[in-house]
C-alpha cells in the first residue's frame, strides 16, 4: 500500500503548482500597479483593468485546458498527460520572472491555466483510480492538502521577494514534480485495462496494492465494467437517467463552489483586508488565511471516509453561510462611514470560518464526488466538462469581483455569496447521493433509481 501513498503524493506536486497560480496575484498586485519603477516590472503602473485581466485570465485558460488535457488523457494515458502540465508551468513562471510587458503576463498567465485545468481535471481521475474502495475518499481529497500547501507558500514568499525572485522560485516546483513523477509514480490500472493492456494493468495494481495482496478480484471487476460500459463518448453523458444525474451533481456542486466566493477571497485577500480596515497588516492577513487553509486541509481526509461526503459537506455550506453574513454587516456598516473599530478583529475572525468550513466540504469533496460517480468509459469527459464549467465560472467571479464590489459595495457582495452557500443546503440534502465505501456500480445502481 506504501506504493499508492508515494503514487498519490507526487501526482499532487502538481496540486501544489496549481496552488501557487491560484494564489499568485494575492502577493504581486500591488507590486505590478506600484508608483515605484524598481519595484514593478512594467514602465507604467498596471491599470485597475490590467490588473483584472491578469488576476484572473488564468482561470479562462482553465476554461480550455480540461478538452485538450482529457482527450489526452485517453489517449496516451492519465501519467504521461499530468506529466505533459509541467513544462507550461515551469516555462510560464520564467516568463513571468523576466517579463516587462502587461501582454506577456497576460500570455503567460492565460497558458498556465490551460495547465491548471488540466491538473484539475486529471488528479481527480488519477487518484479515484489507483485507491480502492476504502481508501478513496482520504486519497482523493488529498489534492486539497497540497492545493493549500500551494497557497500557503504564495501567500508566505511572495510579498517579502521581488517579482522576478518569486516566480524563479516557484518555476522550481513543477520542474521537481516532473522528475519524481515520471520516475517513481506508474499509471492508472483503469487507463490499461482501457486500452487491453491486461498484463500492464495487473502489474501497476499488484505494484499499488503491495506484493503478496490477492487483487484477482479487483481486476476482473475492472476488466467486467470496462466490458459492460464499453467506448463512451460526450452523447452518452445523456443517455440514461443516472449518467444525467451525476452531472448534474458534479456541476451543481463546483457551481457552488465557485459562487460561495473562494476565488475572489484567493485572487484578493490582500485588497479584501485593506478595504476591510484590518488592523493586521494586509500580507499577515493573507498569511494566516492560508496557514488556516493548509492547517484544516488536513481534516477531510481523515474523516471524509468516516462521516461521508453529504454530511461533510451540509456543514460546509451551512458554516460558509455563518462566516459570510457577519463579513457582509461589518463591511456594509464600515462603508457607510459606522465606527467599527471595536469589531475591528470581525474580518480576519470570519475569513478564517470561512476558509476552515469551505475546506471541510466544499473545497475538496466536489472534485472526490466529480472522480466516484462517472463510469470508466465516460470519466474523462465528465471530468472535462465540469472542470471547464467550474473555470468558466471562476473567470467570471476572478474578474468582475472588483468592479462589482466597488460599485454594490464589500458588504452586499459577501451577502450574494452567502445566499449562494445557503442554496448548497437543499441541493445537498435531495440530489446528492453518499458515495461512502461504494463501488462504481453501486454508485450508478443508485443513481439509475
Amino acid at each position: 500500500m506504501a506504493q499508492v501513498y508515494l503514487s498519490a503524493g507526487l501526482g499532487n506536486l502538481a496540486s501544489f503548482v496549481a496552488g501557487t497560480v491560484l494564489t499568485w496575484s494575492s502577493p504581486e498586485m500591488d507590486k505590478l500597479a506600484s508608483n515605484d519603477s524598481n519595484v514593478r516590472p512594467f514602465d507604467e503602473p498596471a491599470t485597475e483593468n490590467e490588473q483584472s485581466w491578469i488576476s484572473s485570465i488564468f482561470a479562462l485558460g482553465a476554461v480550455f485546458g480540461p478538452f485538450i488535457f482529457g482527450f489526452l488523457a485517453d489517449k496516451i494515458g492519465r501519467k504521461y498527460t499530468l506529466l505533459s502540465t509541467a513544462p507550461p508551468f515551469a516555462l510560464c513562471y520564467i516568463l513571468l520572472a523576466f517579463g516587462k510587458s502587461v501582454y506577456l503576463f497576460l500570455v503567460a498567465r492565460f497558458i498556465m491555466g490551460l495547465a491548471l485545468g488540466g491538473v484539475f481535471t486529471l488528479i481527480p481521475m488519477y487518484l479515484s483510480e489507483i485507491a480502492d474502495n476504502t481508501n478513496r475518499g482520504a486519497m482523493s481529497s488529498s489534492m486539497n492538502v497540497f492545493l493549500c500547501f500551494g497557497l500557503l507558500f504564495s501567500y508566505s514568499l511572495g510579498p517579502y521577494v521581488s517579482v522576478m525572485a518569486f516566480n524563479i522560485v516557484l518555476a522550481i516546483a513543477p520542474c521537481a514534480f516532473f522528475v519524481l513523477y515520471f520516475f517513481f509514480a506508474p499509471e492508472s490500472p483503469t487507463y490499461y485495462v482501457s486500452k487491453n493492456r491486461d498484463e500492464e494493468a495487473k502489474a501497476v495494481l499488484q505494484r499499488l496494492r503491495g506484493t503478496g495482496v490477492d487483487i484477482q478480484e479487483e481486476i476482473s471487476g475492472l476488466q467486467k465494467k470496462q466490458l459492460e460500459d464499453g467506448k463512451g463518448s460526450f452523447r452518452d453523458l445523456f443517455q440514461s437517467k443516472g449518467l444525467i444525474k451525476a452531472l448534474c451533481i458534479s456541476v451543481g456542486l463546483v457551481a457552488f463552489q465557485q459562487f460561495s466566493g473562494i476565488n475572489a477571497i484567493l485572487f484578493y485577500a490582500q485588497s479584501i483586508f485593506q478595504q476591510a480596515g484590518s488592523t493586521l497588516a494586509p500580507e499577515v492577513c493573507s498569511i494566516l488565511i492560508g496557514g488556516v487553509q493548509f492547517g484544516t486541509s488536513f481534516i477531510t481526509p481523515l474523516i471524509s471516509d468516516k462521516l461521508g461526503r453529504k454530511v461533510l459537506l451540509l456543514i460546509s455550506a451551512a458554516g460558509m453561510v455563518v462566516a459570510e453574513v457577519p463579513l457582509g454587516v461589518y463591511c456594509f456598516l464600515k462603508d457607510k462611514g459606522n465606527d467599527v473599530q471595536s469589531i475591528s478583529f470581525l474580518p480576519i475572525v470570519c475569513l478564517i470560518t470561512y476558509i476552515l468550513m469551505y475546506n471541510v466540504g466544499f473545497g475538496p469533496l466536489p472534485w472526490t464526488v466529480m472522480g466516484e460517480i462517472f463510469p470508466n468509459n465516460v470519466k474523462a469527459i465528465a471530468s472535462t466538462l465540469t472542470a471547464a464549467i467550474c473555470w468558466f465560472m471562476g473567470f467570471l467571479i476572478g474578474y468582475f469581483f472588483k468592479s462589482i464590489s466597488g460599485n454594490i459595495g464589500m458588504g452586499p457582495s459577501f451577502w450574494i455569496f452567502s445566499a449562494c452557500a445557503a442554496s448548497a443546503i437543499p441541493f445537498t440534502w435531495f440530489l446528492l447521493i453518499e458515495t461512502k465505501g461504494k463501488s462504481i456500480t453501486q454508485i450508478q445502481e443508485e443513481l439509475n433509481r
